[in-house]
């Protein structure tokens, strides 16, 4: 009879959360926030939300922290081959831009910055 040495028991394998859920990254980000500073300095938007979900990230811009958002701008990694993965999403869910540049896309705001004199 030989004795064996104990065998190790099999790693469990952890749940990687990285490859799960979907987040800007820093370039993606300072996009944004760009915009985002902008807006403020208007007196257009007041707060701001980050979501890093599944299969999108969201960006959402309030007006007063107690509503719902005025803007929601997503990425969607899944659509990057078909129409975009990058969207800027009004109150009511009505998509005002989607495409494959962010900054395109951002540019949905730039006429909001412009406005007329009084």
């Amino acid at each position: 009879m030989s004795i064996l040495p104990p065998v190790p028991p099999a790693p469990i394998p952890l749940p990687s959360t990285s490859a799960e859920v979907v987040r800007f990254d820093r370039m993606e980000l300072g996009q944004i926030l760009s915009v985002y500073g902008r807006m403020v300095a208007a007196g257009e938007w007041r707060d701001y939300a980050i979501s890093a979900l599944r299969d999108v990230a969201i960006f959402s811009v309030f007006r007063r922290t107690a509503e719902v958002p005025l803007y929601r701008i997503e990425k969607r990694p899944k659509l990057r081959q078909k129409q975009g993965a990058y969207a800027v999403i009004g109150e009511g869910g009505q998509v005002l831009r989607r495409g494959h540049d962010l900054v395109a896309v951002l540019r949905v705001f730039d006429r909001k910055l412009i406005r007329p004199i009084e």
